[in-house]
């Protein structure tokens, strides 16, 4: 039976040693959450995530959700119960504005929660995690009566939230989308069309679900420009938030699916059902992606959590399984053979699966901060500098830790040999789970186009040069320290094989634009791989100055210290892969007939 602990030491590590949470004090929020708050709310996120939402996540697996005739959707047993448990503990509410009836606290301890929920039931987590999204769309384009009509009651978890772009024939290319929106004379619209994949479409955990639909207003322009967003509630609702009839809309199918059974994605058939147009007309795109955006971090940190969960039973496994002996001598003689963790490649997955965890929750908070000093900074050249790093980092995010992450759960499963196959130990469900997050909220291929055609050329490359001055500079600063040598030396070598492959992209990938194409994702590779690599050297520092301040953390910090030198001599160098295979560019891989394939 798998088991989970939140890692709530090391996030405060990262908060305190590595990122100096301390330092954005003066913005808005975070005097509400000084650093012995930031720990209760960790302690109590790790207790719901390890109490509540672990035991179920296999029961949700197992059970999946049920669909009636009536087309009213159950949910496993005992997820109900714990949506009422999390909405009721204030975890939606955590970030949101207190005008609206949240806490007000920062970005970055909202995140740190995420991955803990993620990591002990993913399925479930998507229910609140996508109704944050559609808050956040409510709030940045609503009008102040959408505000407090819906945005009050999902920030409550009295009412849920999706979001509805996919169309059968229609996917990542919006622009061909089909469903239309009538208007109705009174200021509502008739939207009609169908929806596929829509996560936590139909359920029984709130009294109501709140959908936002993309659709096509009557006579308005072709392709994406004349798209619009819409709000669309599962009941009719009263100016007071009464709830009224049925709206016409209904959950067609469940889809069969890999994984995260225990969310209910739902074809949706919209029948005229009653919608009111959210943001101006024709701009929905633009409205969707602020959830969106939302929606790939929050996929990134699905990544992530799955890579961690699947890590800690597999290095659990390891420490007991006993198979052979050790190439190097006997390790356990009194048993009739030496448990699996000493042998070096298993070893070598465990490693690279630990390495990446703690270099991408690093990234994933540093990120995390840029964008609490993005809505909260007084600071405009602070403000400009945050939303740079958000825009370039997202797809990297997105696509870097999803990729990663699925192979370290197929990598935890491969510990467990035989054993991981079956689902007893139930670590085909980390990796059925975590397969998803790379194909939805834009398949990791649209991330790696999206990094290098619109986010390296964006405001004339302005937020890649000032990630290669970042990094350059902290090479520079500590080169000369000893200590950091092992790390700030291989950082730099990195640092110049995404400069090399930026430059050769800026030559290459305009004159030819399959170019950037064939290399964007080993483009997206690179860059994670030095991302996380510029973490690894700042939790090297930090680790350092901790050992030496407390010695009673010397063997937790030794342990990050010979981590992180792993990462730098054994996962880092895959930078010269990556640039290598971009400099080849795309002639080889496009001259093959179509039918030669």
């Amino acid at each position: 039976m798998p088991t989970y602990k939140a890692p709530v030491d090391d996030t405060l590590f990262l908060l305190d040693d590595v990122l100096h949470y301390s330092r954005y004090d003066n913005l808005p929020g975070f005097s509400d959450a000084p650093r012995d708050v930031v720990e209760a709310v960790l302690n109590e996120a790790a207790k719901i995530a390890e109490e509540v939402l672990q035991p179920l996540n296999l029961v949700g697996d197992r059970e999946g959700c049920k669909r009636a005739p009536d087309g009213s959707v159950t949910t496993p047993k005992g997820f109900k119960e714990a949506f009422k448990a999390y909405a009721e503990g204030g975890w939606i509410s955590l970030p949101m504005p207190p005008e609206y009836g949240g806490q007000g606290l920062p970005a970055v301890l909202s995140h740190a929660v995420g991955e803990f929920m993620n990591s002990a039931n993913q399925a479930f987590a998507m229910y609140p995690g996508l109704t944050s999204g559609a808050v956040a769309a409510i709030l940045a384009h609503g009008s102040e009566e959408q505000k407090q009509l819906y945005g009050t009651r999902m920030i409550a978890g009295q009412w849920t939230g999706t979001m509805n772009l996919t169309e059968p024939h229609c996917g990542t290319d919006l622009g061909l989308l089909k469903t239309k929106a009538t208007p109705n004379g009174d200021g509502s619209y008739q939207i009609t069309g169908q929806k596929i994949f829509i996560s936590a479409g139909e359920h029984d955990m709130a009294e109501n679900i709140i959908h936002l639909v993309l659709a096509r207003i009557e006579g308005a322009p072709a392709g994406v420009k004349g798209i619009s967003l819409f709000i669309v509630p599962k009941f009719e609702v009263s100016n007071d938030g009464a709830i009224g009839a049925r709206n016409a809309v209904s959950c067609g199918s469940l889809e069969h699916k890999m994984g995260i059974h225990g969310n209910a994605t739902c074809v949706m058939n919209y029948d005229g059902a009653r919608g009111f147009l959210l943001g101006q007309e024709n701009k929905g795109l633009a409205a969707m992606f602020t959830m969106m955006n939302e929606a790939r971090l929050g996929v990134a940190t699905q990544g992530l959590a799955q890579s961690e969960v699947a890590y800690q039973n597999a290095v659990e496994y390891a420490r007991e399984r006993t198979q052979g002996r050790s190439i190097s001598g006997v390790k356990a003689p009194q048993q009739s053979a030496d448990p699996i963790i000493v042998h070096p490649d298993v070893r070598r997955m465990l490693l690279e699966a630990k390495a990446f965890n703690e270099g991408a929750r690093a990234f994933m908070l540093w990120t995390a901060l840029e964008a609490d000093i993005l809505h909260r900074s007084p600071d405009e050249e602070a403000r400009k500098a945050a939303d740079d790093h958000l825009g370039l980092m997202t797809p990297v995010l997105k696509g870097f830790l999803t990729d990663y992450g699925f192979e370290n759960a197929v990598k935890a499963q491969q510990v467990y040999g035989g054993h991981g196959y079956v689902g007893e130990y139930g670590m085909d469900q980390f990796v059925r789970d975590a397969r998803i997050a790379m194909i939805y909220e834009g398949a990791n291929g649209i991330q790696a186009l999206d990094l290098v055609g619109r986010k390296l050329p964006k405001d004339g490359g302005r937020a890649i040069m000032a990630f290669f001055k970042k990094v350059g500079d902290y090479v520079k600063e500590h080169e000369a320290d000893e200590a950091m040598k092992p790390y700030v030396a291989p950082l730099g070598k990195a640092l110049g094989d995404l400069q090399k492959a930026t430059m050769w992209l800026m030559q290459n990938g305009m004159a030819n634009p399959d170019n950037a194409g064939a290399a964007s994702t080993d483009y997206m590779h690179l860059f994670g791989l030095v991302a996380i690599g510029y973490m690894w050297a700042r939790i090297a520092e930090g680790a350092q100055a901790r050992k030496a301040a407390d010695a009673s953390q010397a063997a937790v910090m030794d342990a990050k210290l010979m981590t992180g030198k792993f990462y730098m001599e054994r996962m880092l160098p895959e930078t010269g892969l990556r640039l290598a295979r971009i400099n080849t560019g795309a002639a080889t891989m496009m001259a093959m007939p179509a039918e030669a394939f």
